[in-house]
């Protein structure tokens, strides 16, 4: 199944669906050398896969879509790339911040409308470096889902009946403790609640899982542009250096989004791909791995 789209303002797909990509060797998501981006997902219909190739001289987004869920992923296409985001209350008073968001234009803040796909990896990436979060995602999916429709080397996302039988010694080997893993079968098991309702306090209310984790579900879930990461290992600093020259912690850098409340996701995407972070220079959280095979 294809669909054309033509968005009324300019959109950077790549840089729009980033978030969504967890690592280089995502088997759900990939970037090919043409430049199409393809996704797998487990959608309400059943697994599917959608190929997103922007046409920048027609001003059309071409996306095709394969399996049962192709047709509830087409339906989306426009919200994944940012469609319900509102940025016009958005005004940026800092200059690095005014230089990010020219050259940056084309970034919006999505939602795929699927919650406990972006609860499991986000709970993988708990106090953990992404490298060895997304060892684990990749052994799980290469593991436990479905070769992808239309795209066999990509795999779709378990969906939660899969994740909550995982025995535990599959866990131990992907590299996730049983904390992260007993976090992970508890939101499987009501999943189908948090789909209807993924407020941060019916996420926060499940065990394991706090504001950072609840603030990366909804940005990617719902596309929600005020969910901040609090408790993030990097962010802190690069809002910080990028606004005031020094690196700050939780507190200092939710007062410096104060100004920008509604939109201080969008400023730390902004933030984050301006480039404007703090040089890397302290030790950095060692890759672990106590796998058993």
């Amino acid at each position: 199944m294809t669909r054309e789209w033509r968005p009324p303002w300019p959109v950077d797909v790549r840089r729009t669906l980033s978030p969504h990509r967890r690592g280089p060797r995502d088997p759900a998501f990939r970037v090919t050398m043409d430049g199409a981006i393809w996704r797998a997902s487990t959608t309400p219909d059943g697994p599917g896969t959608l190929r997103l190739s922007a046409r920048p001289d027609r001003g059309v987004i071409d996306g095709a879509a394969w399996g049962p869920g192709a047709p509830w992923l087409l339906d989306g296409l426009p919200e994944l790339l940012g469609a319900a985001d509102d940025p016009s209350s958005f005004e940026p008073s800092h200059p690095v911040l005014r230089a990010a968001a020219a050259r940056l234009r084309g970034l919006r803040i999505g939602r795929t409308r699927r919650v406990f796909e972006a609860v499991v990896p986000a709970v993988l990436e708990q106090k953990v470096p992404g490298a060895e979060a997304w060892r684990a995602w990749r052994y799980l999916l290469r593991r436990y889902g479905e070769p992808a429709p239309g795209a066999p080397e990509m795999r779709v996302p378990p969906p939660p009946a899969v994740w909550a039988q995982i025995p535990s010694w599959e866990w131990h080997r992907s590299g996730a403790e049983a904390v992260r893993a007993r976090t992970i079968v508890n939101a499987a098991r009501v999943a189908r609640r948090l789909e209807d309702d993924a407020s941060e306090a019916r996420l926060r209310s499940l065990p394991g899982i706090g504001v950072w984790t609840a603030a990366e579900v909804r940005q990617r879930a719902y596309g929600d542009p005020d969910a901040v990461s609090v408790g993030d290992y990097h962010i802190p600093g690069i809002v910080g250096w990028a606004l005031t020259g020094r690196k700050v912690d939780d507190a200092g850098m939710l007062e410096l989004l104060e100004p920008y409340a509604g939109h201080r996701y969008r400023v730390t995407r902004l933030l984050e791909l301006s480039g404007n972070g703090p040089p890397r220079r302290g030790p950095r959280m060692p890759v672990r791995d106590y796998r058993a095979f």
